[in-house]
């Protein structure tokens, strides 16, 4: 996921799509998930097909969803947090940490979708290991991506962190000494373009394609497995006092059918690793990750 668009975008892509406003002051209340008072969900990628196969999977087991489709990224939070939506789906942990946080918030994790990697590429060099000592790697410059390129580069062996680096590092934690390469912030939107001028670059999904490449271009990626991608797991979130709402979980659990698992790695070109983790351990790491972020 990536920060990066303005305007409230109004959806049309199937019957189930619809715009929400987002009005401040709407009383909090899960949907019965009836025809008349559908679940509304949040999202900022309802041309997927996947969102209309979950539709029709949530409706054959009796819930009817309203899947309503955001471009600006804040826009899903606050109007789950205003009452206008039920549910969203498009962030992951350390995005709704940095919500949570700046908002004095309490939007609450119930169920994981997925980890897309971050990967490292060039057009100079045909591995890690071919990237010379006193090498430049451009890497994202926002603070989202930032910090996991160089968490990546420090996976890779490229660069060292001081204290072995968290999800809010930044380039001033590079220890010189320890590092191979020296890495230079760029918008993100540049990094697949500064391609031509650096010896490597942390690549976001959402510029592979633009650029030409494919994930299996990429000469390293992190390991969505591994603890430093904890933070980007992709969650189902609501509103605190609906966390254990029936309904709401039912969807988490139809969300993690083979068909719609499916299209959710299709979507994102391959790259997307399905996760798992149940909402007590999302909710451990996002309770870490605000504590951290609490303490900048």
């Amino acid at each position: 996921m990536s920060v990066r668009s303005t305007l409230l975008a109004a959806g049309a892509a199937a019957s189930v799509l619809a715009l929400a406003a987002c009005s401040g002051g709407a009383e909090a209340s899960v949907a019965e998930g009836t025809a008349e008072d559908p679940i509304r969900i949040g999202v900022v990628s309802s041309g997927e097909a996947y969102w209309n196969t979950f539709a029709d999977a949530a409706a054959a087991e009796g819930i009817t969803v309203e899947i309503v489709n955001f471009s600006d990224y804040q826009l899903p939070n606050q109007g789950l947090s205003d009452g206008d939506l039920d549910l969203n789906q498009f962030q992951h942990l350390q995005f709704l940490a940095g919500y949570n946080v700046a908002r004095g918030d309490d939007l609450t994790p119930i169920g994981a979708t997925a980890v897309y990697p971050l990967g490292l590429y060039s057009t100079a060099h045909a591995s890690v290991e071919e990237i010379p000592d006193g090498g430049e790697v451009a890497i994202p410059n926002d603070d989202t991506n930032q910090a996991r390129a160089l968490l990546v580069l420090q996976e890779a062996g490229l660069i060292a962190l001081r204290d072995g680096g968290n999800s809010f590092s930044t380039p001033a934690d590079v220890l010189a000494d320890e590092s191979r390469v020296t890495v230079t912030p760029v918008d993100a939107a540049q990094t697949a373009l500064a391609l031509q001028d650096v010896d490597a670059s942390i690549v976001n999904n959402d510029f592979v394609g633009d650029a030409g490449l494919t994930a299996e271009d990429a000469l390293y990626s992190d390991d969505p497995d591994a603890s430093a991608a904890e933070p980007y797991i992709n969650v189902w979130v609501s509103r605190a006092e609906d966390a254990d709402d029936e309904t709401l979980n039912q969807l988490v659990d139809i969300f993690h059918t083979e068909e719609i698992e499916q299209g959710v790695v299709e979507a994102s070109g391959g790259t997307g690793v399905i996760k798992d983790n149940d909402a007590a351990d999302l909710q451990a790491i996002l309770d870490e990750i605000e504590t951290n972020l609490a303490a900048q």
